[in-house]
């Protein structure tokens, strides 16, 4: 198993990248840092971890994440919001743990002025381990027990009412809470300690990607907002409760367009209007316009960007952002996706068909949703030789297979890559969102080691570039006795007893 501290390798830097990009270039569209920087990072590291034995024949798997990169994500994020929001305005970007639920990860977002959106007690464990507190930290889950409830409202964590009958458990537990922060008598209905909302759905349509959109006419999520009687139904909840003070609403994921997530803001924000003045006052204080923005995995440009997206809304809801509500957001694709790749050891290299085949030690265990919907989630891969650098050579259209018993088990068919021979690197780039963080445990595959990486460039004694490739273990990678462990192996003889 390789070192588990922080260790430096001093690699060459320059030349071409792995998918056969120079390593120099434009910014990325919207501003902000450009695609080729990653690259030449990720080319760096990848070159050093086989130098350092992170990766090879012993550990022929791991997943890496830029860390400045992402540090860059996080302040793109801030500066797009705040170059359109009022001097002084209340806001929190709450990244959605589901994303990359690593403590390491959510304690480096916070440090950086980013909360947590938690949808599970697993999630809000998560959140708290990394020191995020209760107020930068939201619950949301369309299945919130009365015990998940119960912890969040005497924490004082902002709570999203997802329908009616829980909306009914938050009233009877909201009596039982001490003070909150605005005064008021011990058990004040009035004064919760958390903020609360509603989470609606505006119903404005779905986009190329059915099982991910949250908005359509019969999602699972929110108060269906066009359903007879919903919106007289939400005004009244509002009115009859003066410590709602929060709506909440979900449209973006990969595959919406930002036209239709705009539409979806627009019609929230419209209804929080309606509420403040039929109740006769500004009740609902904080907009949250839940995350969603989806991310480019065609190329190593991001596109859409933050600054797009939140010019965008100012232009569609410009009363979003003058200083009359709060604000609060939930991403988590956007923000990690383009700085975590996995790469994986060729162990053999065959033909079947007249095709040749790179069968790798990633496939459904870590990209299960690219082998169950390659059409929807289709990953580049980058080449890499066996030392860890760049493949060189003319494209050979080729699979790239991963190690689990079944024929599907495919990172990506018939690509066009330099031929991957028997000890080379197979690199599954985009994947620091929902990829290595969300394991499958099919044929009891090992989960990975995570690695966090960053990279201080400085000169040589030939007057070249190099870079010293800093890393940090995030996650260990799994051993077989945890395997074991996980699967009843204290109790071998439970079921042979009965």
């Amino acid at each position: 198993m390789p070192s588990t501290g922080i260790s430096s390798v001093a690699a060459p830097s320059g030349g071409a990248s792995a998918t056969g990009a120079p390593s120099g270039g434009a910014p990325s569209a919207g501003g902000g840092e450009s695609g080729s920087d990653r690259v030449a990072r990720r080319d760096d590291a990848v070159r050093a971890a086989v130098e350092h034995g992170l990766l090879g024949p012993e550990a022929p798997i791991i997943a890496l994440l830029d860390v400045p990169g992402i540090k860059a994500s996080v302040a793109e994020l801030r500066a797009a919001f705040d170059a359109v929001t009022a001097p002084g305005t209340p806001v929190l970007h709450a990244f959605a743990v589901k994303a990359t639920p690593l403590v390491p990860v959510l304690r480096l977002l916070h440090e950086h002025g980013i909360g947590a959106e938690v949808a599970s007690p697993g999630e809000l464990a998560l959140a708290r381990a990394a020191g995020v507190p209760p107020s930068e930290t939201v619950l949301d889950s369309p299945a919130k027990t009365i015990a998940e409830l119960r912890e969040a409202l005497a924490l004082g964590i902002a709570v999203n009412a997802d329908n009616p009958q829980e909306l009914d458990r938050i009233d009877d537990l909201v009596g039982d809470l001490p003070d909150g922060p605005n005064g008021g008598p011990a058990g004040s209905p009035l004064h919760p300690r958390s903020p609360i909302g509603i989470r609606v759905n505006p119903q404005v349509g779905g986009g190329s990607i059915e099982a991910l959109s949250t908005a359509t006419a019969t999602s699972k999520f929110g108060v269906a907002l066009r359903d007879e009687g919903a919106r007289e139904w939400i005004v009244q909840a509002y009115a009859d409760r003066p410590w709602l003070t929060r709506l909440h609403a979900h449209t973006g994921s990969q595959g919406i367009p930002l036209s239709l997530m705009a539409r979806g803001i627009a019609e929230t924000y419209a209804l929080a209007e309606e509420i403040n003045r039929r109740v006769g006052r500004q009740q609902i204080d904080t907009l949250d316009i839940g995350g969603g923005l989806p991310v480019n995995f065609g190329s190593d440009v991001t596109t859409p960007t933050y600054a797009q997206y939140a010019r965008l809304l100012a232009e569609a809801v410009p009363g979003l952002f003058d200083g009359r509500y709060g604000l609060v957001t939930e991403f988590g694709r956007s923000l990690l996706a383009k700085h975590g790749t996995v790469v994986a050891r060729v162990e053999y290299a065959k033909s079947a068909g007249g095709r040749p085949v790179a069968v790798t030690h990633a496939g459904v265990q870590i990209a299960t949703r690219t082998v169950y919907a390659p059409g929807s989630w289709p990953l580049r891969i980058a080449a890499y030789d066996a030392l860890g650098y760049p493949k060189a050579g003319p494209d050979v259209v080729q699979d790239i297979a991963g190690p689990a018993c079944f024929a599907g088990d495919l990172l990506a068919e018939g690509r066009a890559l330099p031929l991957l021979e028997q000890g080379d690197y197979a690199a599954a780039l985009d994947t620091g969102a929902y990829y290595f963080a969300h394991h499958y445990a099919y044929n009891s595959l090992a989960r990975p080691g995570v690695y966090g990486f960053a990279s201080v460039e400085g000169g040589n004694r030939d007057g070249g570039r190099s870079t010293d490739v800093r890393f940090a273990v995030v996650r260990e990678p799994q051993g077989v006795e945890e395997i074991v462990a996980e699967s009843g192996g204290a109790r071998p003889t439970a079921l042979t007893a009965l």
